[in-house]
C-alpha cells in the first residue's frame, strides 16, 4: 500500500456478506479505505452492521451488466465468491462469473484484483472443487487486469465451513468410522491470518500479480479432530477403513451436522489431494506475518465466550404470535421467539429486570423451581442464590441459576446459565422501537459439548419450545397490564 496517496484506496468487496468477506469489510473499514459492497440481495447487504459506512452496490457477476457501477472509479477488488452451494454445475457458473468480472474490471480501471482460492497441486488429480477454484484465478486473469491470487487450505474459525465440519463431527462423533482422507495432509490457516494476507496484499500501484499460498504447519484431517477434542476435553477415536466413498461420507455429514450433502460432497472429493504449500513466497513477501498454529488458531476461536450468544442476525418475518426460528450453526444452537406489543421499551424491560429471585418466573414457575431442584441435587446453584435485588439487575449480578452477562437499558439484557450442564447457555432479550411499540425477541443459546450435549438439547427441545414460547408471551401480557405511571425506574 502506497502510504504518499492524497487520497484513501476505493476497495469494492464481493462475497461481503459471507464469511471471509463480512470479517474483510470491517478491517478495511477500520484501516481508513473506502469501501463499496457487491451483493445480490440489497436489504441483505442492509442488515449487516457496516452498512451505513460502505456504498452498496446490488449486482450479480453472472449478470455482466450489473457489474458496471459496482465498478465504476474503483482502484482494487476482492473476488471472494463461489458457486459450490448451488449444486451440480458449479464450475461452469465459477468460470463463467470470473470471466464476467475480468472483463467488468478492466473497462472500468481497475487496478489490481485480490482473490481467494484454495491450496493443491495444480500437476495432481485434482477434485472437481479444488480445480475450480485454480481455473477461477485463470479466469480473473483473462482480461489483463494484475491478479494477486491467495491460495488457502482450511480456514480456521467459528462460522468456517471447513473448521465447521471438524467442530460437528469431533463434538458429536465419540467413535467416527473414517475414509483414508484422514490422513491426507493440508496447512489449516486461522482466519485472522487469513484477513492480514487480504489486507497487505492491497498495493494497485505494483500489484503483485501472482499465486501466493498461505498456510501454518502441516497436519493431517486427523490430527485435527484429535487437537480439537483435546483441546475440548473430549475423547474420540477414529477408526480408519479403506474404502469409504465420499457420497457416502457426504450423507453421514448430512446426518450428523448442519451442513448438507449437496456441499459437504464436493468438499469431501477434495479431501483425497493434499493442500499444502509449494513455495514460501507468502513468507518472503509479507515477513511479518507469522502464521499461528492450527493449535492457536483453534484456541482463538474458542475465545469468544461472549460473542457466541451473538453470532446470528434476526431472520424471519415478524408476527403477532411467538414467531419460533430454531437454527444450528457455529457449535450453537439456537431458538429464537419475536413478538410485537404496543407497550414501550422501558415497559418491557421492567419487567425482564423483575425475572426470577421471590418474583418467581412468569410462566411455568414449578417447572424452573424443579430445575433448580435437579440442579442442586448434581452439584448445582440451583435456585438458592435469588438475586441481589427484587427490582433492578446490573451486569455481574446472580439471578437464580443465571448471571447477567450484558445489559444495556432498555434495549437489551443477556443472562449466561450456571446451572450443571453438558455445554453452556444463555438466555437474551433485544427490544427494538417498531411502530410504536416494541418488537421484544428471545434468544436461547446452547453451545453443547459432545454428544451428550447434543442428546441434552435434543431430547429436552420439547419442553423447553413450550417454556420459550410461554415465557415470552407472559412477560408481554404482564408489561401490557402495568399501568402506565409505573413505566420509571427500571434496571440502573
Amino acid at each position: 500500500m502506497d502510504m504518499n496517496r492524497k487520497s484513501p484506496i476505493r476497495v469494492l468487496v464481493t462475497g461481503a456478506t459471507g464469511y471471509v468477506g463480512g470479517r474483510l469489510v470491517k478491517r478495511l473499514l477500520g484501516q481508513g479505505f473506502t469501501v463499496r459492497c457487491l451483493v445480490r440481495d440489497w436489504q441483505r447487504g442492509q442488515r449487516m452492521e457496516w452498512s451505513g459506512r460502505v456504498t452498496i452496490a446490488e449486482g450479480d457477476v453472472l449478470r455482466p451488466q450489473s457489474l458496471t457501477t459496482a465498478m465504476h472509479d474503483i482502484d482494487v477488488a476482492y473476488y471472494l465468491i463461489h458457486s459450490m452451494a448451488g449444486g451440480p454445475g458449479f464450475d461452469a457458473r465459477d468460470h463463467q462469473a470470473a470471466q464476467n468480472f475480468s472483463r467488468a474490471a478492466v473497462k472500468a480501471g481497475v487496478k489490481q484484483i485480490i482473490y481467494l482460492g484454495g491450496l493443491g497441486d495444480p500437476q495432481a488429480n485434482l477434485s472437481p472443487h479444488l480445480k475450480s477454484r485454480h481455473e477461477t484465478g485463470q479466469a480473473l486473469r483473462i482480461a489483463g487486469v494484475p491478479v494477486t491470487e491467495f491460495r488457502a487450505g482450511v480456514i480456521v474459525g467459528s462460522g468456517s465451513l471447513s473448521f465447521e465440519l471438524v467442530r460437528y463431527l469431533t463434538e458429536r462423533v465419540p467413535v467416527m468410522i473414517c475414509p483414508r482422507w484422514v490422513y491426507t495432509k493440508t496447512q489449516p490457516i486461522s482466519i485472522a491470518d487469513v484477513l492480514s494476507y487480504l489486507m497487505a496484499g492491497i498495493r494497485p500501484d505494483e500489484p503483485y500479480d501472482r499465486i501466493i499460498e498461505i498456510g501454518a504447519n502441516v497436519v493431517s484431517y486427523g490430527d485435527m479432530m484429535r487437537q480439537y477434542a483435546e483441546l475440548r476435553g473430549l475423547k474420540r477415536w477414529l477408526l480408519p477403513v479403506p474404502v469409504l466413498t465420499p457420497r457416502l461420507s457426504s450423507y453421514w455429514v448430512h446426518l450428523v451436522t448442519p451442513v448438507t450433502g449437496l456441499i459437504a460432497r464436493p468438499l469431501i472429493e477434495g479431501l483425497k489431494n493434499e493442500a499444502t504449500c509449494l513455495n514460501d513466497d507468502a513468507r518472503r513477501l509479507f515477513p511479518e506475518i507469522h502464521p499461528k498454529s492450527y493449535r492457536e488458531a483453534v484456541i482463538g476461536a474458542f475465545k469468544q465466550p461472549a460473542r457466541e450468544s451473538t453470532w446470528f442476525d434476526a431472520v424471519g418475518p415478524e408476527s403477532k404470535e411467538p414467531s419460533p426460528t430454531v437454527v444450528d450453526r457455529e457449535g450453537v444452537f439456537v431458538d429464537r421467539r419475536s413478538l410485537v406489543t404496543s407497550c414501550s421499551q422501558v415497559d418491557v424491560f421492567r419487567q425482564i429486570c423483575g425475572l426470577g429471585g421471590d418474583n418467581g418466573w412468569p410462566f411455568m414457575n414449578w417447572a424452573w423451581a424443579l430445575r433448580g431442584l435437579v440442579d442442586r441435587l448434581v452439584g448445582g446453584v440451583g435456585l438458592r442464590r435469588g438475586r441481589r435485588d427484587q427490582l433492578n439487575l446490573r451486569v455481574g449480578d446472580a439471578l437464580d441459576f443465571w448471571r447477567v452477562e450484558h445489559l444495556v437499558e432498555p434495549k437489551s439484557i443477556r443472562l449466561k446459565a450456571e446451572m450443571k450442564l453438558p455445554g453452556k447457555a444463555w438466555l437474551e432479550y433485544r427490544l427494538i422501537p417498531e411502530n410504536g411499540g416494541t418488537r421484544v425477541e428471545q434468544w436461547a443459546y446452547f453451545a453443547p459439548k459432545g454428544f451428550m450435549g447434543w442428546v441434552y438439547w435434543v431430547m429436552l427441545y420439547p419442553i423447553h419450545a413450550v417454556m420459550f414460547t410461554g415465557t415470552i408471551s407472559s412477560l408481554i401480557r404482564q408489561a401490557e397490564a402495568l399501568p402506565t405511571n409505573l413505566a420509571e425506574g427500571n434496571c440502573p
